[in-house]
């Protein structure tokens, strides 16, 4: 863990701004980051919600469960963990997040307004004759 001295106000200050502007992630950082918050694994809320000139977000990142715990991948250390992301970053992770989501909830519209009696029993006529022809010949 880092220290910093606190006889040393000013310096205590740029450490503050720096924490307060938080961090950009590397490119696979930000991917795996990405998958979680497009499957709504990600909790975010404002860093600093009283100060208007912070822009970061402390984020959650939540395991992934389920079936997309099989096939996704997470960094050990981002599993469970919390970080502070820049304001950047926080924004198109926001949108990601809004993205599955949106994508998710179409999903579930069309399962529901799916028949699946037609598609398991129906066939037309002209289907039915080609398959009693091909068990007779």
């Amino acid at each position: 863990m880092k220290s910093i001295p606190i006889t040393d106000v000013s310096s205590l200050k740029n450490e503050l701004k720096k924490y307060k502007m938080g961090k950009k992630l590397e490119i696979p950082r930000f991917n795996q980051l990405a998958r979680m918050a497009y499957l709504g694994r990600l909790v975010m809320t404002p860093l600093d919600p009283e100060d208007p000139s912070c822009k970061s977000f402390l984020v959650h990142i939540q395991e992934p469960q389920g079936l997309a715990a099989h096939f996704i991948d997470l960094d050990e250390d981002l599993q469970d963990g919390i970080l502070i992301l820049d304001s950047e970053q926080s924004m198109a992770m926001a949108g990601i997040m809004q993205a599955g989501v949106e994508e998710r909830a179409r999903w579930h519209q069309a399962l529901n307004e799916r028949d699946f009696y037609f598609s398991s029993f129906y066939r037309p006529k002209d289907q039915e004759a080609q398959g009693e022809i091909s068990q007779n010949g």
